[in-house]
């Protein structure tokens, strides 16, 4: 019923639904970028793939755009390494050289979660994440919680613009897919 209500969403907002990825589709997506689709999201696909602008092609999607909308959430972080001083104080000493802190963090960011891009900067952690599991806005290290789970993150999305759901009443908490989760919170980031 969960994925139902999804694509009830999308197609009552002219969402262009392409069928479903196959499973053996999804296996290669999964093999070729070292990830796994959290059980919401891979049904989500497997029953009708939501394509146009700022959606994942991830039938037809070059390997240069979707490796793109993959390298976001780590691209965002380095720039703030670079121009606004993300740097948890749980990590070594920050280096003297750029060259050394992009190093660094990206050494640090590879070992969080993989989060999965699903529209525009929404994003949902790879498995193995729970069924459930919580989209986030990521835009470079403004991280917050856009949804508790991918139906109520499609009816925030979609929802119109005076009518926004407020994300202050999203139930998710810090241990849900820490370090990312503890953005949101401005908890120090451990890892």
């Amino acid at each position: 019923m969960f994925i139902a209500d999804c694509i009830a969403v999308l197609e009552a907002h002219d969402v262009r639904l392409e069928p479903g990825l196959r499973p053996a589709e999804i296996d290669e997506i999964e093999r070729r970028y070292g990830f796994e689709f959290s059980p919401d999201h891979r049904q989500l696909l497997e029953t009708a793939l939501p394509t146009g602008e700022r959606w994942v092609d991830w039938r037809n999607g070059s390997a240069e755009s979707i490796q793109a909308r993959l390298d976001w959430p780590l691209d965002g972080l380095l720039f703030d390494v670079e121009h606004d001083s993300f740097w948890p104080s749980t990590w070594p000493l920050k280096p003297e050289t750029l060259a050394e802190q992009r190093r660094l963090a990206t050494e640090r960011i590879r070992k969080w979660p993989t989060l999965i891009p699903i529209y525009s900067h929404r994003y949902m952690p790879a498995a193995p994440a729970r069924t459930g599991a919580p989209v986030f806005s990521v835009w470079q290290a403004d991280v917050i919680f856009y949804g508790d789970n991918l139906l109520d993150d499609l009816r925030r999305e979609f929802a119109p613009a005076d009518a926004r759901l407020d994300v202050q009443s999203i139930t998710a908490g810090p241990d849900i897919c820490p370090p990312w989760s503890f953005l949101p919170f401005e908890i120090e980031v451990i890892g």
